[in-house]
């Protein structure tokens, strides 16, 4: 079956106890791997000429890992102290349970949407009072800018890394059954390296309320979405599809 051959948008895992690995032994797949997009990090001297003042802010707001890791990079590229004070609103749970990275999670005031920003904003309401910093990237420009502004709320963006298309020329898509996008910037790069892509008979999945909403708007359909209630992860949302297909 074609939809046994499986392209995940992303590196090959090192683990060789991957579930992706167990999952193709399993099922007998062909899972193949390429990251469509890179991030590349701003140093501090990019992100002074933005002028902005970490600490003149009292809430920041993070919608992947990624913008974890660069948010707390810069600061100690900065010499900077978070204080204990500072209020952190993240997209959904596993981007929050991230920040133990970082910080001890127990001793800080911290806040979860459902899977997307739009999910934050009656959480921004009921704290309006605080100052935020939302991490982005430099050539995206965050939906819930205009959330803020039209509500009043006191906000600034922080530009900490750059999403640029990786070049997808060898890859031959009709040969797979199955596309896998866990970002926006996935289905971004789809297009930029096949601007007259058409989906035909391929199946697309996507991880995340965000990347299902920009693959629907970029005209595919998707057929395999996760975090569900019956699969809360990418590989257990292709079991559940395959379990069912079978």
């Amino acid at each position: 079956m074609k939809n046994r051959r499986i392209l995940i948008s992303q590196s090959k895992p090192t683990d060789v106890n991957s579930i992706y690995f167990k999952l193709a032994e399993k099922h007998e797949l062909e899972i193949s791997f390429k990251p469509f997009f890179s991030i590349e990090p701003v140093d501090a001297k990019e992100f002074r000429q933005q002028r902005i003042s970490i600490l003149e802010h009292t809430a920041v707001i993070f919608s992947s890992k990624n913008s974890i890791d660069y948010f707390f990079k810069i600061c100690q590229q900065l010499k900077l102290e978070i204080p204990k004070e500072m209020k952190y609103f993240c997209i959904m749970e596993p981007v929050a349970n991230y920040l133990q990275k970082y910080i001890l999670l127990r001793k800080r005031k911290i806040f979860v949407g459902q899977g997307n920003l739009t999910g934050l904003f009656d959480l921004f309401l009921k704290h309006r009072e605080e100052k935020y910093l939302v991490i982005s990237s430099q050539n995206r420009k965050m939906e819930i800018s205009g959330f803020f502004e039209e509500n009043s709320i006191d906000y600034s963006e922080a530009a900490l890394f750059n999403v640029s298309s990786n070049d997808l020329s060898g890859l031959e898509l009709k040969d797979f059954g199955i596309l896998v996008f866990f970002s926006p910037a996935d289905v971004k790069s789809l297009f930029d390296n096949f601007p007259t892509y058409e989906q035909n008979e391929t199946l697309i999945a996507c991880f995340g309320p965000t990347t299902v909403i920009t693959a629907k708007g970029a005209g595919l359909k998707v057929s395999i979405e996760a975090p569900i209630p019956q699969a809360l992860s990418m590989s257990s949302a292709i079991e559940l599809y395959m379990k069912n297909s079978n």
